[in-house]
């Protein structure tokens, strides 16, 4: 199911207010006590949002932004699907799977060019 528009309206609360939301997601972290998270991916960040321990679908603070410049998968899905994004282990439901690829495939849309064979002409 879709972040409702409520969440993504919290989530906006607590970014830059000059920022573009492209993709929210949930995420939990493995083996976490507190393990739910969102995953809010700007046009200038990707910002990961604690739920706190009471509720799993409001998020109340952000708990880390990383430059926009980094893949967040691959997806792992021989299993529970899981990523690993700066050295945590996050797991996440199928359906989530896609939201991680296009926020991927975004950020590799101008690495996957090839180089110029004749750079010199």
């Amino acid at each position: 199911m879709p972040v409702s528009s409520g969440v993504r309206k919290r989530i906006k609360e607590l970014l830059d207010p000059d920022d573009e939301i492209h993709y929210v997601f949930p995420a939990d972290i493995l083996g976490s006590t507190n393990p739910s998270v969102f995953f809010a991916v700007t046009r200038k960040t990707i910002t990961i949002l604690t739920t706190g321990y009471l509720s799993r679908k409001t998020p109340k603070r952000v708990v880390s932004t990383t430059l926009r410049n980094q893949r967040i998968g691959p997806v792992d899905t021989s299993t529970v699907p899981w990523f690993k994004f700066n050295g945590i282990d996050y797991e996440i439901d199928d359906e989530y799977i896609a939201v991680v690829h296009a926020a991927d495939a975004e950020i590799m849309r101008d690495g996957a060019k090839p180089e110029d064979p004749l750079p010199d002409l």
